[in-house]
């Protein structure tokens, strides 16, 4: 799988875990079934409320048009994931991990006609495996790509940090500090980082300084990682 980093404007280096090309064609062939399940399912219905009648526009409205816009309208209200990224946990984002505007979901849309549509999938496939950033070409024109929200790092999932043998703690505040705390602050700032929201690390950097009467001497993120780094330091003597 394939990661790349960005600089946000706080100069905060963020890893961007880019969905695999296996993931996001599991994602294509699920929503193309529950696409043509709804068409089915719907054909049928218009048939057995007596709808049909040879109008084409009620064929239009029901079956044609929510089809049509299946994935600007699911990318758009569920935070850049349809039904099959939701199963395989990946997720449209802006390459600094934003949300993408409604715009950048229209532009992604449009040149899915040439994306996948009139290329079967070739083009997006190439692109996607020659770009680096996961980025078919509608990702490359909007400036949005697809992310993996999968687990990565297991050391999240621990207290343990290793530290050099020189380390110098600033912040023996920390000692206050309960274990679970400090796997509950971990387990946010990692997900945090890994998602890029900038906005949950400055509020967890806020929110630690504030319990332990501090004033950061540091930028959030490097804060929070101080914060690990010296509970580490004191709770490991």
């Amino acid at each position: 799988m394939d990661n790349f980093q960005i600089e946000t404007a706080q100069n905060i280096g963020i890893h961007q875990n880019v969905a695999g090309i296996g993931d996001r064609i599991l994602a294509f062939i699920i929503d193309l079934f529950i696409i043509v399940a709804y068409a089915i399912i719907a054909t049928f219905g218009i048939a057995g409320l007596g709808l049909d009648g040879g109008s084409l526009w009620v064929y239009y409205l029901i079956i044609g048009l929510p089809v049509f816009l299946y994935y600007l309208i699911w990318e758009t209200f569920n935070n850049g994931q349809t039904p099959g990224k939701l199963a395989l946990k990946i997720r449209v984002v802006r390459l600094d991990g934003s949300r993408p505007r409604f715009n950048q979901y229209i532009v992604r849309w449009l040149l899915r006609l040439i994306d996948i549509s009139l290329s079967s999938g070739g083009v997006a496939v190439v692109f996607i495996l020659l770009n680096g950033k996961g980025q078919r070409l509608g990702d490359l024109a909007a400036g949005t790509t697809v992310v993996t929200e999968k687990k990565q790092m297991q050391l999240s999932q621990t207290l343990q940090i290793d530290l050099p043998e020189d380390y110098s703690p600033t912040y023996p505040q920390v000692t206050i500090l309960k274990d679970k705390d400090i796997q509950e602050i971990k387990r946010l700032f990692y997900n945090a980082k890994r998602n890029g929201n900038h906005k949950i690390i400055t509020s967890l950097s806020g929110k630690i300084s504030d319990l332990l009467e501090v004033k950061p001497q540091e930028r959030p993120f490097e804060f929070v990682q101080k914060i690990l780094k010296d509970y580490n330091y004191y709770t490991q003597q």
